[in-house]
């Protein structure tokens, strides 16, 4: 049978009259939030940085939302900023073009954009994407363009069905709850699924917590310029498949002639994510 439809034509053509619309923000990209970031995505807590590594400037230019601002799922109401979409919301896929070097401990201003939103029915259900551009400039100089997919999924229906997991060899993550936890905390997101095991599986139909996207992604960047010298010029991402809290995660990346293809191989051997990096 299938679900219930929750978003009607002219609910989209509403989420649609966003696009186009914009916020800035400015702030000093300081030293702590950086090495609060960098240590909860896995790196060494005593490493000093003067610019910025791929992809954590996500450390920065995070939404400040009141208690009292966030609905059941822990996400900021939509609306506002936002279209005032009735489903909780993930990134599921991005891009980063990295045009020059973002110093550490100098103030940068960035600018959000709504590019577009779009609907469609999936097997889960309904879903809306909106396509959002973050510009962050420092110096009256551009150092990155970012586009981001968020995903709004109906919330209910069948959990999915994850078969037995098969040993993994390799560069090898279990993702446990401190993790997830830590990595919550530095982005400041409070998406229940991440932390809330019974409002995961009960509310959202999870079979466990759910490994957040943008972490996964941040784990196949740093494995991308591990041992690198040379400046990375753009990240790409695209969500394939969910990760669960416990189940072992075999990160790995394969050269190509401008940079490494990336994948995070699923304990059942499903690929949960791919990325590339060029250089």
């Amino acid at each position: 049978m299938s679900a219930e439809r929750l978003i009607t034509d002219s609910m989209i053509e509403e989420y649609r009259s966003y696009i186009g619309s914009s916020q800035s923000a400015v702030q000093q990209t300081d030293a702590a939030s950086l090495a609060r970031f960098a240590v909860a995505a896995g790196r060494r807590a005593d490493e000093l940085f003067a610019t910025v590594p791929p992809m954590m400037h996500w450390a920065y230019f995070l939404p400040a939302v009141a208690t009292h601002d966030l609905g059941e799922d822990g996400h900021h109401r939509r609306g506002g900023f936002m279209p005032p979409l009735p489903c909780p919301g993930a990134c599921s896929r991005g891009r980063t073009e990295f045009l020059s070097a973002l110093k550490v401990g100098a103030v940068a201003s960035c600018v959000t954009r709504i590019r577009d939103v779009t609907h469609r029915t999936g097997r889960s259900g309904e879903l809306v994407f909106v396509e959002v551009e973050r510009r962050i400039e420092q110096e009256v100089r551009t150092c990155l363009i970012e586009s981001q997919t968020i995903v709004y999924r109906q919330a209910g229906g069948s959990p999915p069905v994850i078969p037995a997991s098969t040993p993994l060899e390799g560069n090898v993550w279990q993702p446990n709850t401190v993790e997830l936890f830590r990595f919550s905390a530095v982005t400041f997101n409070a998406h229940r699924i991440h932390y809330d095991q019974s409002y995961a599986r009960d509310i959202e139909f999870y079979p466990d917590l759910v490994v957040q996207g943008p972490f996964t992604a941040l784990k196949l960047c740093l494995l991308a310029y591990q041992g690198e010298e040379r400046p990375m010029r753009s990240f790409s991402f695209n969500g394939q498949a969910p990760l669960f809290v416990g189940q072992p995660v075999r990160l790995r990346k394969e050269e190509v002639d401008d940079g490494y293809d990336l994948f995070a191989d699923r304990c059942d051997g499903a690929i949960a994510m791919k990325a590339k990096a060029a250089f």
